[in-house]
Order: C-alpha cells, then sequence, then structure tokens
C-alpha cells in the first residue's frame, strides 16, 4: 500500500514538473517576442477582436500557474487551473482544425514545429496526464470515501473540461460577431488564397483595365486611346485597333471598357458613349448623348452609371443614363454624402455588379461604400474596416473662389478598388492593429468584402516589384491581376477565394 502511495505521489510530481517546464517555456517564448505573438494571436480567426487583452491574460497565466506549482500549498489547484487552461488550448486547436479557414501560429520554439494535428494530440496527452494526476491524489488525500464518489470524480474533471470548451466556444462566436460587423480595425490574412504565377513586362505604364471575359485579359493604354491589349491564358498578346462609325469624332478624355459580347467607350468631357460588339471591334455613336460626366461604367448595351456635377449644388452626384428610343437620365442626390465640399470629400471608385445587378460606389476618403440598385435607388451604406469616417482634406479656393484644389497632402484611404461578382475588393492605404510596419513598405494590402452578406471577410498581400507598389487591380473568377509601374502581374485564385466565388448569393440584399 505504501508502494501505491508513494508511486501516486511521485507521478503527482512529475506531471506538476511537465507542467511547469511547458508553461515556463512556453510563456518564454511568447514573452521573448511578445508583439509578434500579439501580431499572430491578432490574424487568429477565433480571437481576433480579443487579441489584445487575451494576448496579455494567456502570458500571465501560464507563468501565475508554473509559479503555483512550486509550492505544495497550491499545487494541486494550481494544477486544476493548468488542465482548465490546456482544455482551452485543446478545444482552440480543434476548432481552428475543423471550422477555421486558415490556421496561424502563435506558439514557438519546439511546439511551432508541430503540425496542428501534433499539436492537438499533445494537448491532449497533458489534459489526460493532469486529469489522471488530480484523480489519483483525490482518491489519496480521501482513503475513507465510498468506491461510488471516488468514481464520480472523472465525471467532474469531464465537467470541468467540458465548461473549459464552451468558454472558447463562446469566445470564438463573440469574435466572430464582432469581426464581421463591428471590425474593430483587425485584418485577417489567411495562408495564400492567391498565388503569383507570372509577370509580364509590357513596357510602358500607360496601360490600364479594360475588362476581361472570355478567358481573356483587356488593357487599355492612355497615350493610344483606341488602342486594345489583350491576353489570353497561355499568356499570348493582340493588339486590337478600335474602328469608329465617325472618324472625324473629337475625343477629349476615353476610357475604354470590355464586358463581352460588348465594349464600350466612354468621355465624359465631350460628352458621348460608343458600345459596339467584340466579334468585330465597331463602335457606334449612342444617342441622344448623356450629361457630362467625370467617371462612368457601363449597366448594360444601352446603359451607363455615372458620377457628374450636379448644376443645382455644384457637388458630385451619381445618376443612370440610358440612351436609344427610350432614353432617360436618373440623377440621384441622395447617394453621396456630402462632409466638407462636396466635390473632394466625394470622391471615389465607381463599379457595377452584373451578378447582384448593384452599383457599388466607395469613397476615396473616408471608410464607406455605397451599394444602389439599376435605377441608383439606396440598398444601403456599407463601412471599410479602417477607423476614418471622415473626409481628412482641406480644400483651397482659388480665382475669387471659382475654382478649387486640395490644399495639403491628403489621407486617401481606398486607393483602388475592383468589384467581381458579390464580392468587393479594396486597395486600403491605412495599417489595422498588430500589423507590421515592414510588411507594408514591400506590399499593398487587399481588404475582401462580401457585398451580399455586407461584411468584412478576409485580407491578402500583393507585394511590389523593383520597389514600386500596385497602382491598380483587376480580379476575375479566377485571378487577381494587378499593375505595379510597367509590369503586369497574375495572381490565381486559391481554393478559399474560388469557393468564395461560387457561393449562391441572395437575389435581394
Amino acid at each position: 500500500m505504501r508502494v501505491y502511495k508513494n508511486a501516486r505521489k511521485v507521478f503527482l510530481e512529475i506531471v506538476c514538473l511537465l507542467y511547469v517546464f511547458l508553461l515556463v517555456y512556453a510563456a518564454m517564448n511568447k514573452g521573448l517576442d511578445f508583439e509578434n505573438f500579439k501580431v499572430e494571436l491578432g490574424q487568429s480567426p477565433l480571437l481576433s477582436a480579443f487579441a489584445g487583452w487575451i494576448s496579455w491574460a494567456v502570458l500571465i497565466v501560464e507563468f501565475l500557474i508554473a509559479i503555483l506549482l512550486l509550492f505544495s500549498k497550491t499545487r494541486i489547484k494550481a494544477l486544476y487551473a493548468g488542465f482548465c487552461l490546456m482544455s482551452m488550448f485543446t478545444a482552440y486547436i480543434f476548432i481552428m482544425l475543423n471550422y477555421s479557414s486558415f490556421l496561424p501560429c502563435s506558439c514557438g520554439g519546439i511546439l511551432e514545429k508541430m503540425s496542428w494535428q501534433e499539436h492537438l494530440l499533445f494537448n491532449l496527452a497533458f489534459v489526460v496526464l493532469a486529469g489522471l494526476a488530480l484523480w489519483l491524489n483525490h482518491s489519496q488525500s480521501s482513503p475513507g470515501i465510498k468506491v461510488k464518489k471516488l468514481f464520480s470524480y472523472p465525471a467532474k474533471l469531464a465537467l470541468t473540461f467540458l465548461l473549459s470548451c464552451i468558454a472558447v466556444i463562446i469566445l470564438f462566436l463573440s469574435s466572430e460577431e464582432i469581426m464581421y460587423h463591428k471590425n474593430p480595425f483587425i485584418r485577417r490574412y489567411p495562408h495564400h488564397p492567391v498565388t503569383l504565377t507570372h509577370t509580364i513586362d509590357l513596357k510602358y505604364n500607360s496601360y490600364y483595365f479594360a475588362g476581361a471575359g472570355n478567358g481573356k485579359l483587356y488593357l487599355g493604354n492612355s497615350t493610344v486611346p483606341l488602342y486594345l491589349l489583350s491576353i489570353d491564358s497561355k499568356l499570348q498578346q493582340q493588339k486590337i485597333n478600335v474602328a469608329l462609325e465617325r472618324d472625324n469624332f473629337s475625343f477629349k478624355s476615353i476610357r475604354m471598357t470590355v464586358r463581352p459580347p460588348f465594349f464600350y467607350i466612354l468621355d465624359g468631357r465631350t460628352p458621348s458613349v460608343f458600345s459596339g460588339l467584340i466579334t468585330d471591334w465597331k463602335a457606334k455613336l449612342q444617342s441622344p448623348k448623356p450629361p457630362y460626366f467625370s467617371i462612368g461604367t457601363p449597366v448594360d448595351s444601352s446603359t451607363i452609371v455615372f458620377r457628374g456635377i450636379s448644376k443645382i449644388s455644384g457637388s458630385n452626384i451619381l445618376g443612370v443614363f440610358k440612351a436609344g428610343d427610350q432614353s432617360k437620365n436618373i440623377m440621384a442626390p441622395q447617394l453621396l454624402q456630402k462632409q466638407i465640399d462636396g466635390v473632394f470629400d466625394t470622391d471615389g471608385m465607381l463599379h457595377y455588379s452584373e451578378e447582384l445587378k448593384r452599383i457599388v460606389y466607395i469613397y476615396s476618403y473616408r471608410n464607406e461604400y455605397i451599394v444602389a440598385d439599376k435605377n441608383a435607388k439606396l440598398d444601403y451604406r456599407g463601412n471599410t474596416i479602417d477607423t476614418v469616417s471622415r473626409a481628412q482634406i482641406k480644400v483651397a479656393y482659388l480665382k475669387k473662389e471659382t475654382e478649387q484644389a486640395m490644399a495639403i497632402p491628403t489621407l486617401s484611404v481606398n486607393a483602388n478598388s475592383s468589384v467581381c461578382k458579390h464580392l468587393l475588393f479594396v486597395n486600403s492605404n491605412v495599417p489595422g492593429r498588430y500589423e507590421q510596419k515592414e510588411v507594408w513598405k514591400q506590399a499593398s494590402v487587399i481588404d475582401v468584402y462580401d457585398l451580399d452578406k455586407k461584411g468584412y471577410l478576409f485580407s491578402f498581400h500583393v507585394y511590389g516589384v523593383d520597389g514600386k507598389k500596385l497602382r491598380n487591380f483587376l480580379v476575375t473568377p479566377t485571378h487577381v491581376y494587378a499593375l505595379i509601374d510597367t509590369k503586369l502581374v497574375i495572381y490565381q485564385l486559391n481554393e478559399k477565394l474560388k469557393n468564395e466565388m461560387k457561393r449562391v448569393v441572395g437575389t435581394k440584399l
């Protein structure tokens, strides 16, 4: 009997020492590179919203339990706390493996070398060791205990394990709600949502994205207005010269858009809209002519959505113009909201989602985007995850206040954007919490939003080339195309983004 008691005591001592070693080792690794630990925890799909206080709590609790395990009076309570902590870590890893879209790592040293599956088994082993040591100690400390009560103690340990897991689940669900609808400006970076496949030197930096379709990418050239360059899936290039119905037409500012089977030539300063089929690349002038506009994008073969200047207020205004026999012009002064001057503060990017049949406008200088139907009726106003809700600009009035200009350098919140199906992609200029400055110097951040579910999904990086960073990009159901100086950089979508693209969306926002 004495040998049995000694064996139980030795086993308890060994388990406690193992826990001390593990907790001190893990806490030291976190503490020595605490900022990186906090950043990695901030990327966790489970705990993003609570990364700030959880990073400190984990560090403090690990050290505290390890210290209390060294004293005989507090050893059992400390081991019980260690049992709860390892149960929570085990639940965390299980949820990550089965319900997370990507797997970051917040460990260090030897633990970082383990796979997630190995780490799960490792944690489970420590849970079992602590549970067994507590059970054996319970039976030793209560020699007169009844057998029935003795065997009910594992049930109590099992309940403790379950409650610890539930606590992690509650944190996970709460974090998801905060991240999706009340994001505190924490980005999520899943592993490799896109993969770099090719880089093409276009020789000139005057190219812009005209569109894509039927397996081809189309690039316009601002210095050669009626010229297009098409690039197919095999990277074969073809030069296209667009023919006009009227050779002597006087353009002022051309922008070409390709949406197979149609292509369009828009000039808001003339103003005019040409359209035609990509089968012959012959453009016909639509009539009547639209109002003057600064940017425009096609909705269908005879309709464009545009941004112009209101004759009443002098501010930017969105509208929809339909050409043809039943032409109409719908102005929507309620969509763009003035903060300072109504022009610079409402500057932004205009898109149309063919899948959702929705107009999408994203402001350049504030964290807001607008979604409206084909008739410019507002569906909702959404927010990007940064915290710049008011445009940080200062306007100077020149020539007796007849002209406006930016007085000081301004913070451009959203630099570029693209819409593909129900997803909005935004090139943000504002770093979030737990993000490393070194990465921002080398790469551009693309934030992804679900326009159907009205929330933020995740982010990814587009790295610069030869010290130059992204100047524009276009997303298709299969690729992300980026223009970086004179280079066209091609990324292939991986499973995460492909699955998002394939998701069936609701018909009503």
